[in-house]
C-alpha cells in the first residue's frame, strides 16, 4: 500500500469517453482518486452518489475527482448517466492502476474473505505527491470523508502560515 508522502505510480487509463488520464496528465492539478469495485452494485452506487452529492464543493476547492474501476469505458458512461454523477470514472480493465496504487486484493465481504478491489481513496498535490488516504470508506458518507479531509488539509496549511508569519 501507498503512504502519504509517496509520489503516485505511473498510470495511464481512459476514462469513459476514451481520453486517457495519466500521472503525467494530471501533473500541475490536485485530485482525488477513489477506488471502488463495480458500476452500479449497490455499495458502489450509495459512495459515487455521495461523492457526486459534495463534488462541487471538492471542486471549488481546487481538486478533481476520478473513480476508478475495473469496468469498461461503456458502463462507466451507462452509471454516469444514470446518477448523473458529474465526474470521471476511471477504466482500469487490466487492473494495473489498482494494484499499482493498491487497492487490489484479500478483504472482507459478508463475512468472507475474497479477493477484489478495496475501497481506498488518495488524495494528490500538484506535484503527485499523496497528501491524504482514506483506507476505510463509509459507502454512504464518502463524500462527507472526502470534503472533511479537504477542509482539515486547508485548516493545517492556513495554520502553518499563520505561525510562521511572526
Amino acid at each position: 500500500m501507498l503512504n502519504i508522502g509517496d509520489q503516485v505510480p505511473n498510470f495511464k487509463v481512459t476514462n469513459q469517453q476514451g481520453k486517457v488520464i495519466s500521472k503525467e496528465s494530471l501533473l500541475g492539478s490536485k485530485y482525488v482518486v477513489f477506488f471502488y469495485p463495480k458500476d452500479d452494485s449497490p455499495g458502489c452506487t450509495k459512495q459515487a452518489c455521495s461523492v457526486r452529492d459534495n463534488s462541487s464543493k471538492v471542486i471549488q476547492h481546487g481538486y478533481q475527482i476520478f473513480g476508478v474501476s475495473p469496468d469498461k469505458e461503456a458502463k462507466h458512461q451507462k452509471f454516469i448517466d444514470k446518477y448523473e454523477l458529474g465526474y470521471d470514472l476511471l477504466a482500469d480493465t487490466d487492473k494495473t492502476m489498482i494494484e499499482a496504487f493498491g487497492a487490489w486484493g484479500e478483504k472482507k465481504f459478508m463475512g468472507r474473505v475474497i479477493v477484489g478491489v478495496k475501497r481506498f481513496t488518495y488524495f494528490i498535490d500538484e506535484s503527485g505527491t499523496i497528501t491524504h488516504i482514506i483506507t476505510k470508506v463509509k459507502t454512504k458518507e464518502h463524500g462527507n470523508e472526502i470534503l472533511s479531509a479537504i477542509t482539515q488539509e486547508i485548516e493545517t496549511v492556513e495554520q502553518n502560515i499563520a505561525g510562521s508569519s511572526y
